[in-house]
């Protein structure tokens, strides 16, 4: 993906590494795409997903033989080390569902290749050129969205391909969209679980061919645009798209169009190329549900096999029956409370990628790994405060270690943390408090944790001490004493401060609610006739 607005290519493409290991559908190593061709319907995967929301309604018209359409590949290929742990379950005993949409460049068949282009790149190792990590709420109520910028540079854990064996090591610096070629999807869902701690339960992939069929199947989503526009430069840029001002049904080409567009929208950026994907998705939406019989059974039957010779999932979503049971649990979720939003990012040094932006990033990693709605509209959770009949020890006799956990999803470590507190707390009585060099964790917030009841005293003392809030103290039996782990929220300083109860979405996350129907994509002058 170039960020650079219309006009110019910071820099060329990165060559494709690696190889495809021993399965037929990834190909082998290649070279440098062009760009048209890595520009093409990275949106796939978002569409088959909606897709199913949109159809949960229309009746049982899979058909057995559709089960062996479907590809399956392992869920998680990384390390264990680098796996978040799972969700835990609400009150009511449910969990979040976490699926990792990926939509693959893959030029394995003719038609791929012909929906591709770059006829010298036939078979080759495909990428994760979409990325979006679909977030089910627990209680079902609603659903957010986070695409990731596919030049978003990431480190990629080692990951082992489960049919060939191999083995790829781990790298830093790594285009996001280079995880697909290590292995499979189970190396993509590896280095999102690795970048945002979020535990993934399941992966949709998709790639070039049944999309236009998926679209025509539909017939016709409302898109708008506030200027008429028409995407073609006289160097041949451009998707070919043509619209009038206003609003308009698009469908077939035209949504294809629509889909690649980057020359004639906002500032010409992939960014906002994704904007308008999550307008056309939001409104596909609507038009499938508001529509959700599908008049003709014909097309929807045609439809079913297309989407599922088009499919990889894992093999928690290995029937067509597993995919409807799952079409009806997002189906439960009103398209009001549906919010699509873009990893917060900022570019990169050389400004030709792009980098989790610090702060806003893991904010927005947060509120998904605690279920917490990116539309605001959750009844707020508030956090436990109590204070321990368990009285606490003289402060010189209490026994404390502190752990370095400021690494998070954007920053390093800071070097020396875990000594620093522990001198702190030494200068503050704390005469027992030493440092664990040995151990680098990742905290977001700063937490105080003690094993048993009798300890509980002795850890709120410390807390209050620091002035770490008691909701911060919690008993864990992953600790074998009174445990201070320094979080990324206390990176410097003497003084701690706790954080604001603040749950909103960050605005560098460009929201999107489902049920926007007056969104509209501004159209660059440059492009209008």
């Amino acid at each position: 993906m170039s960020l650079t607005p219309q006009g110019s290519e910071r820099v060329p493409e990165q060559r494709r590494g690696g190889s495809g290991g021993g399965r037929r559908r990834r190909g082998g190593q290649g070279g440098d795409r062009g760009r048209r061709g890595r520009r093409i319907l990275r949106w796939s995967a978002m569409v088959l997903a909606v897709l199913i929301v949109g159809t949960a309604g229309a009746g049982y018209l899979y058909y057995q033989h559709l089960n062996d359409n479907l590809k399956k590949d392992d869920l998680n290929i990384g390390d264990k080390k680098d796996r978040a742990a799972k969700s835990k379950a609400n009150a009511a005993g449910q969990t979040p569902l976490n699926i990792l949409l990926i939509g693959s460049d893959a030029r394995d068949s003719a038609e791929n290749q012909k929906l591709g282009g770059a006829k010298d790149t036939y078979n080759t190792a495909p990428r994760a050129d979409v990325q979006m990590l679909l977030h089910v709420s627990a209680d079902r109520t609603n659903m957010s969205v986070v695409s990731m910028p596919r030049d978003t540079l990431v480190s990629i854990p080692k990951c082992t391909d489960p049919d060939s064996g191999k083995t790829y090591a781990s790298s830093t610096s790594t285009m996001t969209n280079a995880s697909l070629e290590r292995g499979g999807p189970g190396c993509t869902v590896a280095t999102w679980e690795k970048l945002t701690d979020i535990h993934i339960d399941h992966f949709m992939m998709v790639d070039f061919s049944g999309v236009v069929s998926m679209a025509d199947a539909i017939g016709g989503v409302p898109v708008c645009v506030d200027a008429n526009i028409y995407s073609h430069t006289s160097s041949g840029h451009g998707s070919g798209l043509k619209l009038k001002k206003g609003t308009t049904s698009i469908k077939g080409k035209q949504a294809l169009q629509w889909l690649r567009t980057r020359y004639g929208f906002e500032d010409g950026s992939d960014i906002a190329r994704t904007k308008a994907q999550h307008m056309y998705m939001n409104s596909m939406v609507r038009q499938l549900r508001e529509n959700a019989t599908l008049s003709n059974p014909g097309k929807l039957r045609s439809l079913a096999e297309t989407a599922t010779k088009a499919l990889t999932v894992d093999d928690g979503l290995g029937t067509v029956t597993k995919l409807y049971d799952l079409s009806k649990e997002l189906k439960k979720v009103p398209t009001k409370r549906i919010t699509m939003t873009t990893m917060p990012w900022v570019y990169s040094s050389d400004g030709n990628r792009v980098l989790p932006k610090p702060t806003d990033a893991s904010k927005l990693f947060r509120l998904v790994r605690e279920d917490i709605a990116l539309d605001g509209k959750d009844k707020k959770k508030s956090k436990k405060t109590t204070t321990s009949s368990d009285p606490a020890a003289a402060d010189d006799k209490i026994a404390v270690q502190v752990q370095n956990g400021t690494k998070s999803s954007t920053l390093a470590p800071v070097s020396g943390r875990a000594s620093a507190v522990a001198q702190l707390l030494v200068g503050k009585g704390f005469d027992e408090a030493e440092a664990d060099s040995s151990t680098l964790l990742s905290e977001d917030e700063t937490v105080i944790r003690y094993p048993s009841a009798d300890l509980e005293g002795d850890a709120q003392r410390v807390a209050k001490a620091l002035g770490i809030p008691t909701s911060q103290v919690e008993k864990s039996t992953d600790v074998s004493g009174v445990t201070l782990i320094v979080g990324a929220d206390w990176r410097s300083g003497a003084k701690y401060t706790a954080a604001d109860d603040d749950d909103t979405t960050p605005e560098s996350a460009s929201a999107l609610n489902g049920s926007d129907t007056k969104a509209c994509m501004h159209v660059d002058p440059d492009y209008t006739w």
